[in-house]
């Protein structure tokens, strides 16, 4: 007999009573009925109930033991009686009677419970990652995760592409976010950078002839973590195509990306391939507020400006009047909420930094509210049938500079749909957003600057950047959204060396900055690039959708908390003085918190 199992916790069943079998796993749960002892015994793949009584020599130390011991069994496989069985396990028609047990490694108390799934603190989860990894939920998120992206691989295979290996040690990018730097020992005061993403390379290999490339990356980047972002490293489906334009990335790219999410929905919708919707960038900021909206939410935004240029709400005819503009969201079959509903809306805009949010009501076709008493009836009658709203639907509304109008709404439009529970939960709604602006001006270094990514071809292409207003000028760039949150982003690459220098001159470098930041990618060009795009898509925000996950720790191994510490095996952490003489560095500490390291 194997030294610590013939089965698995999930493998025995009614075929295997009678049998002699020995098992190991962890002490998940013990109850003690009066001389009977029943322990659910859990490994990787399932549970299996042991029972021990009188006539059990395991009995006694099976009693003493601490949950989550490891502990071997030797028992009969016997099946439950009709009234015992337990239909929600896979081991549930039989248990196994202990008739020997040994102690493979006894735990100490616990710092926190693994079974039951309660909540406990972040720290102590994290400080104790290997016991929160043993909790049902996340064990099994974690696996989906392997499984999701083996998923992904096949089919990318499948779709012709190959996987290649970027480096990890690499230079500096400007990819929107600051860089790790790790410094060279042999070559004293340089550094390299860990990857923000590795858009050079994947470039320089459709230059180099690969044709079709992806990759499971590692990506690094220096950044305040967000629920939907960890700070540090993340990981996404990276690819590039040769010789393609951006509506056959987005053919070739449906099949994997719904696929992938049909074969994890659990029977949820999700939106078939090749139809995906392509909405305008410029008509998601009006219809929706943001660039990665929520489309199970059926509430749309309108623009309503022209209604308020002469009107008797002299608020909203001052703000059209200084080149504002008026956003309107549907909050449908109102009647029969109190006042309090859009009072309580107008005090959570408040509460998010806007200066309030308005509102309409409507009962039997009767409005309500100051707008449209100083607005006036016939007016308000109007704007409704122009809205097709009906007799019994409240209006809410965001006046004011056009990106501060558009980002309320925006977030409106997701509370109204939460507060009024019209979001259709059981659907993975797909969508591509198309052509992003290929720059945007900074107000703070009133300056232009690229809106997204830096290596994107402009449309119109050199003659674009030489003849138009730039903030005119639109990207073949793309993101793919599903359900409020982006989970790729993607575009047709700039291959032309003469364009490649045009678009950053725009943003204040010179072609000898352009050589010196990008010589890589710039010498390429000149030796004959092939027209190319790709994408990447955010494997972890792929996951947390369909775990159903509200935080991305949730789906990661062993993540850092929000102080971008690893708990568990005390990163970062102070260097020794031998390792930083090494790397000839000295560590200077801020000022006030005492000395440096030399």
């Amino acid at each position: 007999m194997h030294a610590y199992r013939t089965h698995t916790c999930a493998q025995l069943g009614q075929s295997h009573v009678g049998e002699e079998v020995r098992l190991s796993g962890w002490v998940h749960k013990k109850r003690d009925h009066g001389g009977v002892l029943f322990v659910d015994l859990r490994d990787h793949y399932g549970m299996t109930q042991i029972v021990a009584d009188a006539d059990s020599p395991a009995l006694p130390l099976l009693e003493g033991l601490r949950l989550e011991s490891v502990v071997t069994i030797d028992g009969v496989v016997k099946a439950r009686s009709e009234g015992t069985v337990n239909a929600s396990l896979s081991t549930g028609a039989i248990e196994v009677f202990a008739r020997a047990a040994v102690i493979q490694s006894a735990a100490d108390e616990l710092p926190l419970p693994v079974a039951g799934e309660q909540e406990y603190p972040e720290d102590i989860r994290l400080r104790y990652r290997f016991l929160d990894l043993r909790r049902e939920t996340l064990h099994a998120n974690i696996m989906k995760r392997t499984q999701i992206i083996a998923d992904m691989r096949a089919r990318m295979g499948a779709a012709g592409f190959t996987e290649f290996s970027t480096p990890i040690l690499t230079a500096s990018s400007p990819e929107g976010a600051r860089d790790f730097l790790v410094p060279s020992r042999i070559h004293a005061g340089k550094f390299y950078a860990l990857p923000q993403a590795p858009q050079q390379y994947k470039q320089l290999l459709m230059v180099a002839g690969f044709d079709r490339y992806f990759q499971i990356a590692p990506c690094f980047r220096d950044e305040d973590p967000r629920a939907d972002r960890l700070p540090g490293e993340f990981y996404q489906l990276d690819l590039e195509m040769s010789f393609v334009t951006q509506e056959e990335v987005w053919d070739t790219m449906e099949p994997v990306m719904a696929g992938t999410f049909e074969a994890f929905a659990e029977g949820r919708y999700v939106t078939p391939a090749g139809s995906f919707p392509r909405i305008p960038h410029a008509e998601s900021m009006l219809k929706y507020g943001t660039d990665k909206p929520d489309l199970r939410n059926p509430l749309v935004i309108s623009d309503v400006s022209q209604h308020f240029e002469q009107s008797g709400f002299g608020l909203f005819e001052k703000i059209v009047g200084g080149g504002g503009v008026v956003r309107v969201i549907p909050a449908p079959n109102t009647a029969d909420k109190s006042r309090k509903f859009f009072d309580d809306m107008n005090d959570w805009a408040r509460k998010e930094g806007f200066a309030g949010l308005g509102y309409v009501t409507r009962k039997q076709g009767e409005f309500g509210g100051p707008i449209a008493k100083n607005h006036g009836p016939e007016r308000m009658a109007q704007l409704y049938a122009e809205l097709g709203l009906g007799d019994d639907d409240g209006l809410f509304f965001a006046a004011g500079k056009e990106a501060d109008a558009a980002k309320l709404a925006g977030a409106a439009r997701i509370r109204v749909g939460e507060e009024l529970d019209l979001i259709d939960r059981s659907r993975f709604e797909l969508a591509w957003i198309i052509d992003f602006p290929f720059y945007e001006y900074d107000e703070e270094t009133k300056s232009v600057e690229f809106s997204h990514n830096p290596f994107s071809m402009p449309q119109g292409e050199l003659e674009a950047l030489e003849t138009q207003d730039p903030l005119t000028i639109k990207a073949y760039q793309y993101d793919l959204v599903c359900n409020g949150y982006e989970i790729a982003s993607g575009s047709i690459r700039n291959h032309k060396p003469e364009t490649m220098v045009k678009a950053f001159e725009i943003t204040g470098l010179s072609q000898a900055d352009v050589e010196e930041r990008f010589g890589g990618l710039y010498r390429a060009f000149r030796y004959g690039a092939p027209p190319h795009g790709g994408m990447a898509a955010g494997v972890d925000r792929v996951v947390m959708l369909l775990c159903d996950a509200k935080n991305l720790r949730e789906i990661t191994l062993f993540p850092m908390n929000q102080k971008a510490e690893d708990l568990l095996m005390g990163a970062p952490s102070v260097a020794e003085p031998k390792q930083l003489r090494e790397l000839h560095m000295r560590v200077v500490q801020p000022a006030g918190s005492g000395t440096g390291q030399g």
